[in-house]
């Protein structure tokens, strides 16, 4: 009796056809798992970006890509740990002197973070103006003022519980405004 394909694929690992369905299915785990062995999110980007490349070359020759791309993450992520430790500083007595030590990096961000957190708020505002004047009210009294639903209550003359419901929907109104807008996934 011949096995179809489809059927011979184990229930462990589906056989996707495309790699942007294992991408779509797999981005988010791997990102987690390379996060949990560098400690830093650009890094585990980075990581798993560089599997999704390798994997891109090699897509026809992986029987088990899901397999596969944890393990090119965690040898990836391995291989920076190794780089990170091969890192030694310039001045290897900085560490043992007292008091501060002088700060080196400049604490402003870079002007194109600057500008995309600038465009960010821009289209916050934008999605807030999409919400009814009652919900414009509620978001600007529990994060603006900082009241609680207690006391946006006393002020609005509604139930603590109708706040959190109208909050909660306003909410949700401008998350998924700022999805369309592709500002959040």
């Amino acid at each position: 009796m011949a096995l179809s394909p489809s059927s011979s694929a184990s229930a462990e690992s589906p056989r996707w056809e495309t790699i942007e369905e294992l991408f779509a299915a797999l981005e988010s785990p791997l990102l987690s798992y390379a996060l949990r062995l560098t400690g830093r999110i650009t890094t585990a980007e980075d990581i798993v970006q560089e599997a999704f490349m390798k994997l891109h070359e090699q897509f026809d020759q992986v029987r088990q890509p899901r397999r596969w791309l944890y393990r090119i993450v965690h040898n990836l992520a391995l291989n920076q740990r190794r780089r990170e430790g091969k890192i030694v500083p310039l001045d290897p007595g900085a560490d043992e002197m007292d008091g501060p030590k002088p700060e080196t990096a400049d604490p402003q961000p870079l002007p194109d973070e600057q500008i995309a957190r600038w465009e960010g708020i821009g289209l916050v505002r934008l999605s807030l103006e999409t919400l009814d004047p009652r919900g414009r009210e509620l978001v600007r009294l529990k994060f603006n003022e900082g009241l609680s639903y207690k006391e946006i209550g006393a002020r609005t003359g509604l139930t603590t519980g109708h706040v959190g419901y109208l909050l909660h929907h306003a909410i949700k109104t401008v998350a998924d405004e700022l999805a369309r807008n592709g500002v959040v996934p």
